[in-house]
């Protein structure tokens, strides 16, 4: 095991997210976030989110169940995305709005919560269009 070389963390396998009721929370994130559900154990259920799995899981002691990490969800359309999602009774906490102009795109975000109260993001990379005669 020693001779094993160890090149550093380079690809996320599976994010949890600690959630109170499983079924409200499998609700929310196959029917309201349009997650694909893949599938459930006790305590837990199973979403793929383009390859990586996240793990909704009601803690075994109180001492663990607290708020997640906030999960960036990369969409194409932040102003629809966010609509879509509000629609389907996701309550919205920032519409969205510009983060940062980088020199080939825009950030932009908008935050929401989950039923638990986890907060969570969408995230748009908006390419710039170069006008005529500006150099990129």
């Amino acid at each position: 095991m020693g001779n094993m070389t160890f090149e550093g963390l380079s690809k996320i396998g599976q994010i949890s997210v600690s959630v109170s009721d499983l079924d409200t929370s499998v609700g929310f994130y196959r029917d309201s976030l349009g997650m694909n559900f893949l599938f459930e154990v006790p305590n837990m259920a199973f979403f793929d989110c383009g390859g990586i799995r996240i793990l909704l899981a009601v803690p075994e002691e109180d001492e663990n169940h607290h708020p997640s990490s906030i999960i960036y969800f990369k969409v194409a359309d932040i102003h629809s995305a966010t609509d879509a999602i509000q629609d389907r009774g996701v309550a919205i906490t920032k519409k969205p709005h510009l983060i940062a102009e980088m020199p080939d795109h825009d950030l932009w975000m908008s935050f929401f919560k989950d039923p638990d109260g986890n907060t969570h993001a969408l995230m748009s990379e908006v390419e710039r269009i170069a006008s005529p005669g500006e150099k990129r």
